[in-house]
Protein backbone atom coordinates (compact mmCIF):
# COMPACT_ATOMS: atom_id res chain seq x y z
CA UNK A 1 0.00 0.00 0.00
CA UNK A 2 1.35 3.67 -0.75
CA UNK A 3 -0.14 6.68 1.17
CA UNK A 4 0.89 9.81 -0.41
CA UNK A 5 -0.55 12.52 1.94
CA UNK A 6 0.14 16.07 0.83
CA UNK A 7 -0.11 18.93 3.94
CA UNK A 8 0.94 22.21 5.04
CA UNK A 9 1.19 23.08 8.84
CA UNK A 10 2.31 26.22 10.18
CA UNK A 11 1.59 28.55 13.29
CA UNK A 12 -0.35 31.31 12.28
CA UNK A 13 0.55 33.87 15.13
CA UNK A 14 4.25 34.14 13.92
CA UNK A 15 4.53 36.89 11.57
CA UNK A 16 4.85 36.84 8.25
CA UNK A 17 8.00 34.34 8.10
CA UNK A 18 7.43 31.08 9.41
CA UNK A 19 10.43 29.27 8.21
CA UNK A 20 11.95 28.78 11.01
CA UNK A 21 8.86 26.70 12.44
CA UNK A 22 8.24 25.00 9.52
CA UNK A 23 12.02 23.81 9.05
CA UNK A 24 11.49 22.05 12.54
CA UNK A 25 8.41 19.83 10.55
CA UNK A 26 10.30 19.64 7.98
CA UNK A 27 13.47 18.09 9.90
CA UNK A 28 11.40 15.47 11.80
CA UNK A 29 10.42 14.37 8.31
CA UNK A 30 13.44 13.81 6.66
CA UNK A 31 14.77 12.18 9.75
CA UNK A 32 11.95 9.86 10.33
CA UNK A 33 13.15 7.88 7.06
CA UNK A 34 10.24 8.40 4.93
CA UNK A 35 10.15 9.39 1.29
CA UNK A 36 8.95 13.26 0.69
CA UNK A 37 9.10 16.20 -1.68
CA UNK A 38 9.16 19.56 -0.30
CA UNK A 39 7.93 22.32 -2.33
CA UNK A 40 7.12 25.82 -2.22
CA UNK A 41 3.39 25.57 -0.41
CA UNK A 42 3.60 22.08 1.11
CA UNK A 43 5.15 19.11 1.52
CA UNK A 44 4.58 15.69 -0.01
CA UNK A 45 5.16 12.40 2.26
CA UNK A 46 4.43 8.70 1.14
CA UNK A 47 3.89 6.23 3.54
CA UNK A 48 3.41 1.96 3.85
CA UNK A 49 0.09 2.70 5.22
CA UNK A 50 -2.54 6.15 6.16
CA UNK A 51 -1.55 5.53 10.10
CA UNK A 52 1.92 6.25 9.55
CA UNK A 53 1.18 9.50 7.39
CA UNK A 54 -1.32 10.55 10.36
CA UNK A 55 1.00 10.05 12.56
CA UNK A 56 4.02 11.85 11.02
CA UNK A 57 1.56 14.88 10.97
CA UNK A 58 0.27 14.50 14.07
CA UNK A 59 4.31 14.38 15.49
CA UNK A 60 4.74 17.80 13.08
CA UNK A 61 1.61 19.16 14.93
CA UNK A 62 3.40 18.30 18.35
CA UNK A 63 6.35 20.03 17.65
CA UNK A 64 4.58 23.57 16.84
CA UNK A 65 1.42 23.49 19.62
CA UNK A 66 3.96 24.42 22.29
CA UNK A 67 5.24 27.11 20.37
CA UNK A 68 1.96 28.36 18.81
CA UNK A 69 -1.76 29.12 20.02
CA UNK A 70 -3.07 28.09 16.51
CA UNK A 71 -1.46 25.92 14.24
CA UNK A 72 -2.75 25.41 10.50
CA UNK A 73 -3.02 22.24 8.89
CA UNK A 74 -3.99 21.23 5.25
CA UNK A 75 -3.83 18.28 4.39
CA UNK A 76 -4.91 15.55 0.94
CA UNK A 77 -4.48 12.20 0.82
CA UNK A 78 -4.22 9.24 -1.95
CA UNK A 79 -4.26 5.74 -1.01
CA UNK A 80 -3.74 2.75 -2.93
CA UNK A 81 -3.06 -0.32 -2.86
CA UNK A 82 0.24 -2.79 -4.93
CA UNK A 83 1.78 0.22 -6.06
CA UNK A 84 4.97 1.61 -4.42
CA UNK A 85 6.92 4.58 -5.15
CA UNK A 86 4.57 6.62 -6.29
CA UNK A 87 6.11 10.01 -5.77
CA UNK A 88 8.23 9.63 -8.42
CA UNK A 89 6.36 7.66 -10.69
CA UNK A 90 3.82 10.23 -11.24
CA UNK A 91 5.87 12.46 -11.80
CA UNK A 92 7.92 10.62 -14.11
CA UNK A 93 4.53 9.67 -16.01
CA UNK A 94 3.99 13.26 -16.79
CA UNK A 95 7.52 13.93 -18.40
CA UNK A 96 7.18 10.72 -20.19
CA UNK A 97 4.54 13.06 -21.92
CA UNK A 98 5.44 16.39 -22.63
CA UNK A 99 9.12 16.13 -21.82
CA UNK A 100 11.06 17.82 -19.30
CA UNK A 101 9.58 19.19 -15.92
CA UNK A 102 10.42 21.70 -13.40
CA UNK A 103 10.18 20.21 -10.16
Amino acid sequence: MSALVQFSIFPTDKGDSVSKYVSKVIELIKNSGVKYQLNSMSTTIECDNLELALDLINQSYKILEPISDRVYISMNADIQKNKPNRIESKIKSISDKIGDIEI
